[in-house]
């Protein structure tokens, strides 16, 4: 019976609180790790649900950027229709009569093709005589100019355009520089 307390006879009130001062400390030390325990579970529980705000708002975000920008390649893709229809425009008579009705034709088309673009948040960047922006223009040439500032956009060989803000397609322009 070597597990059995042995009691002080002379003493036993102190040897029984003795034990309840070591038992006392080990709940103490059983709550404290507790405690670190269930801080450590509320801190990680706070990252879980910040983790998971977080991706449900680059998820909205994802499928309002793809509702936004869905139709970029069409709208690409039909550019060079109101393209060929404007170089159509200019090099046509506006004078000659045999042509006149298809013209037109061609002019209302046209517009038909400008209002639809322009329903759908595609605007047209048409920067004759701006200043030169090469995070919408495209530089196809340089040429010296006295009458406008060096940096400036003579002429546009393709308007630009927007889709929603961004940009669908560079203006390809010819830039003036100095003499």
């Amino acid at each position: 019976m070597a597990d059995e307390h042995k009691l002080d006879p002379q003493n036993p009130e102190a040897e029984l609180q003795g034990e309840a001062e070591t038992a006392g400390d080990d709940l103490a030390q059983r709550v404290q790790v507790l405690k670190e325990q269930l801080a450590a579970a509320q801190d990680q529980a706070l990252r879980a649900a910040a983790e998971l705000h977080n991706v449900r708002r680059r998820a909205e975000q994802d499928v309002e950027k793809a509702h936004k920008f869905a139709l970029e390649k069409f709208a690409a893709d039909l550019l060079m229709v109101v393209d060929s229809l404007e170089r159509g425009l200019e090099l046509s008579d506006p004078a000659d009569e045999a042509i006149r009705p298809m013209r037109e034709g061609m002019e209302l088309t046209l517009k038909a093709f400008h209002d639809t673009l322009k329903r759908y948040q595609v605007e047209a960047l048409d920067p004759h005589g701006e200043p030169f922006n090469p995070e919408q223009h495209q530089a196809m040439a340089m040429q010296p100019s006295a009458s406008v500032e060096p940096g400036s956009v003579l002429k546009v060989f393709q308007k630009g355009y927007l889709l929603n803000g961004r940009l669908l397609r560079p203006a390809m322009v010819v830039v003036s520089k100095a003499e």
